[in-house]
């Protein structure tokens, strides 16, 4: 390596910086020396000496390794950056936050350099520091050692950074230990940081830590906003975990702080979801005792609850509620929700005439109330209305989907008016709709019904080359109306290509078959068929068991009969198979029918 030289003039060909002065020398003097070198590996030719620490008492000096080694080093991976192949950084600030970083890195420790960095590292240059590491145990362990042995005080900055990097990592507890340093220290966290904690714990399905973290800063008079809590209260419904939901809000909103809107319409929505209409109820009249009133979300998820519960007239009433109240107005959703609960009870002119008010007061459908109105009339066998329906659908430029046909061909073929579904089957590809697996399954079970068998079965030849996603009701009625005719091996067929499409057969299918192949006579294929049933963790009910004990005392098989009557009551008993091993060897010397 060239030797050092102190010059007076600033080198312009070989980029030295100029000397530096020797008041500036007793802090720090960083200075680039570079050496002629091929690296294939990084493509760099240079080295540099990082650190050259100098005082009147003594000199450290730290030793020397490629660029690209260094700026990977520094940011925690393997792979060189790109950079300038002569690069003078001349801040010292923003050299000492490299050095620090490549040295405790490399060793963990600043031990070499200890008397320096506690004179000169600052808080402002340990956040720095800190945000180079993209590990953030490493930024944690440095937090420890500058805090500790440093006698650092971290700005807000700095704990907020390497809290929100813990976290994004999934290191909760470790974010809890910064969040204790920071109460410690003497600096205040704010709403924010509080939910990340409380957030990042849901998340992890630890709720009792965030409960926790919430009493705490409530004792240490931490003010939260209710952002957080109805954040928590939030995720806790999206988890299925209503009750827990509803604990915290009797626990900490309801006594400490004044839950809003928004907290009342998380809890309502979740309590609906779950069927508990009733306690949904008891909050959305309790919101007032807490200075906030109802909005048109706490309206419709309370009527769609109603209506799902199949109590209409609650809804309606809510509906007539809303219309007195002039700080609300209902919407197409509150109507629709209605409008569906009417379909869904068979009473259509209700529904209708609810429709009839909506347009009325200028509330323009959209086409889920179109599709819940022609279903209904369909599936009540009325497909004039569902047809005029449609009609003003198409009028008030609402185009229909898949949902809207398939409710139309459904309507039709309940009617016994099959063609024409078929007809609307083929509109459909003029209209570039895509069938999805209901419209297979109606138009293939109407075939099934009026003995077009191999109709339907052409059906399911056009559903193997489909991206449809199976499910076995559609193949029942194919491979039922097969085994009715005496074609057990074209069903067995069917239920092959159901099992390419990962679509498993349900109990259904394998009575169909088990009941198939007795009335063909195949009694071993039948018992095969039993078994395979219980090997597929599908369990019988009555009506397979009796059907194929009858069949086979019938055929002169009381021992089978027998045999298949003790394991049917084991594995009924069990209610799931755990003797799948010794099932095995018994039907292992059968033919299986699947």
């Amino acid at each position: 390596m060239k030797s050092r030289e102190w010059n007076q003039q600033l080198d312009i060909q070989s980029e030295r910086p100029s000397r530096i002065p020797e008041w500036k020398r007793a802090r720090i003097v960083i200075e680039n020396i570079w050496e002629d070198r091929v690296e294939p590996t990084d493509g760099v030719g240079l080295q540099m000496t990082l650190l050259f620490f100098s005082s009147r008492a003594y000199r450290f000096r730290a030793s020397n390794f490629s660029i690209a080694q260094f700026y990977s080093l520094a940011d925690g991976v393997s792979r060189a950056r790109p950079f300038c192949d002569r690069e003078v950084i001349r801040s010292p600030e923003a050299w000492l936050v490299k050095v620090v970083c490549t040295l405790f890195f490399r060793s963990h420790s600043l031990n070499a350099c200890f008397g320096y960095l506690i004179r000169n590292l600052n808080p402002s240059i340990a956040f720095e520091v800190i945000k180079r590491f993209r590990d953030p145990l490493l930024g944690l362990k440095f937090f420890e050692f500058s805090r500790t042995h440093l006698r650092i005080n971290h700005t807000f900055n700095t704990y907020d950074l390497l809290m929100r990097n813990l976290c994004q990592m999934g290191l909760n507890d470790s974010a809890k230990i910064v969040f204790d340093c920071m109460r410690s220290d003497g600096i205040l966290p704010d709403s924010s940081i509080v939910e990340l904690l409380v957030s990042s714990y849901a998340q992890m399905g630890k709720l009792d830590s965030a409960k926790k973290i919430l009493n705490e800063v409530r004792c240490y008079g931490i003010k939260v906003s209710p952002f957080v809590y109805n954040n928590l209260l939030n995720m806790l419904v999206k988890q299925n975990l209503v009750d827990e939901a509803v604990l915290l809000f009797r626990e900490h909103l309801e006594p400490y702080f004044v839950p809003d809107v928004y907290s009342f319409n998380i809890l309502i929505r979740g309590l609906c979801r779950i069927g508990e209409i009733d306690k949904a109820f008891e909050f959305f009249q309790n919101m007032g005792n807490f200075g906030c009133f109802p909005d048109i979300v706490s309206y419709n998820t309370l009527i769609n609850g109603f209506c799902r519960a199949n109590k209409v007239s609650k809804g309606h009433d809510l509906l007539k509620e809303v219309m007195s109240i002039k700080r609300v107005s209902p919407d197409v959703i509150t109507y629709t929700s209605i409008i569906s609960g009417y379909c869904k009870l068979g009473d259509m002119k209700a529904a209708s005439e609810l429709f009839d008010e909506m347009v009325s007061s200028g509330i323009k459908p959209n086409h889920f109330t179109f599709n819940v109105l022609i279903d209904g009339f369909g599936k009540i066998g009325n497909t004039r209305s569902a047809l005029v329906m449609y009609e003003k659908m198409l009028l008030l430029g609402c185009p229909p989907d898949v949902v809207t046909v398939t409710s139309l061909i459904n309507g039709y073929c309940r009617a016994g008016e099959v063609n024409q579904g078929l007809k609307l089957w083929e509109e459909m590809k003029v209209r570039n709709l895509s069938p999805n697996v209901y419209t297979y399954a109606v138009l293939i079970n109407a075939l099934c019904k009026e003995n077009r068998i191999q109709e339907a079965r052409n059906f399911l030849r056009q559903l193997k080359s489909s991206e449809v996603v199976t499910k076995p009701f559609i193949y029942n009625p194919v491979i039922d109306g097969f085994c009715k005719a005496g074609k057990v091996d074209e069903a067995n067929v069917i239920v092959a290509e159901m099992q390419e499409k990962k679509c498993s057969p349900d109990k259904i299918t394998f009575t169909i078959l088990i009941i198939g192949n007795c009335m063909k006579g195949r009694m071993v294929e039948a018992i095969s068929t039993f078994y395979k049933m219980l090997e597929s963790n599908c369990i019988p009910d009555e009506i397979t068991i009796n059907s194929l004990i009858s069949c086979l005392l019938k055929a002169g098989m009381p021992n089978e009969a027998s045999q298949i009557k003790q394991t049917a009551l084991e594995n009924l008993n069990l209610g799931l198979l755990s003797s799948g091993s010794s099932l095995t060897r018994k039907s292992s010397c059968v033919q299986v029918a699947v």
